[in-house]
């Protein structure tokens, strides 16, 4: 009876947190999206998030410059930022203030295969992503437009503010006299039941939305199919059954036969 009463107490105290975005923090940052409209859960200001972000894409450059690994392939950082621009001139069509933000793209030589677009559209390539998967334009356009999307969408943002309720649930749940027992399974359980469920959704919402960056950017939309099945054979792939559970991204055999669809619905759409 007692373990029962200090799980309800954290219940309440989940439920009591759950209740005030519900009240007045979820808004809605993009439109005439044919995929991704969605209200979202807002509770961080944007401005401090990119605030964060430029100081610590500042940080990023810095150290790279420092290293002598920043932007030091003339042809593959033009290559990178004339896709990147292209991408960029269409962020307008899914959020207007896009157009305001003061998009930086930068090409870091690594041996890491990766990318990423920080609020505010500070975007990175590292060059191993390139040098490994050897992709086309329009692969390269897939995961630059993919790492864009995450930065169109806020999800950084988004997480920070889910990972706030969460942490005010938890909170709550101590001042109320849940045990230490009950709040370490209460996060365990929040982890599993909303922060990496979260995660996931944005991976996919991304991939959406960086497909309609691409098409109305003029490239090839299949593109994307072939650049994650080649994703998966340089990083090894592996995320089936119950490791996708415990992930963030989605099973590369569920996003690749989602890229697909999304591809035949876009094609018939026109630019």
């Amino acid at each position: 009876m007692i373990v029962a009463k200090k799980f309800s107490t954290l219940a309440m105290a989940v439920a009591l947190t759950l209740s005030v975005p519900a009240l007045s923090g979820c808004e809605s940052t993009t439109s005439n999206s044919q995929t991704t409209n969605r209200s979202q859960l807002m509770l961080v200001s944007s401005t401090e998030v990119m605030q964060q972000a430029e100081k610590a894409y500042d940080q990023v450059l810095a150290e790279a410059k420092a290293q002598n690994a920043l932007n030091t392939n003339a042809a593959m950082t033009k290559r990178v930022k004339n896709i990147a621009n292209k991408l960029i001139a269409q962020a307008p069509r899914f959020r207007a203030d896009s157009k305001d933000w003061d998009w930086e793209v930068n090409v870091i030589n690594s041996k890491e295969i990766n990318a990423w677009c920080m609020a505010g559209g500070k975007i990175a390539v590292y060059s191993a992503l390139i040098t490994e998967t050897n992709p086309t334009d329009a692969e390269l356009a897939t995961v630059i437009g993919h790492e864009m999307a995450h930065a169109l969408r806020e999800h950084t943002r988004e997480q920070q503010s889910t990972e706030a309720m969460k942490n005010a649930a938890l909170n709550i749940a101590s001042l109320f006299g849940a045990s230490d027992t009950a709040v370490s399974l209460g996060n365990t359980a929040a982890n599993v039941a909303i922060s990496l469920p979260f995660s996931r959704s944005h991976e996919n919402e991304a991939d959406a939305l960086g497909l309609e960056l691409m098409h109305y950017a003029g490239y090839d939309t299949d593109a994307a199919v072939s650049f994650w099945t080649k994703m998966t054979k340089a990083t090894g792939g592996g995320n089936e059954g119950l490791m996708v559970l415990l992930s963030t991204h989605p099973a590369d055999s569920d996003r690749i036969a989602n890229l697909k669809a999304l591809s035949q619905k876009l094609k018939a759409q026109p630019r």
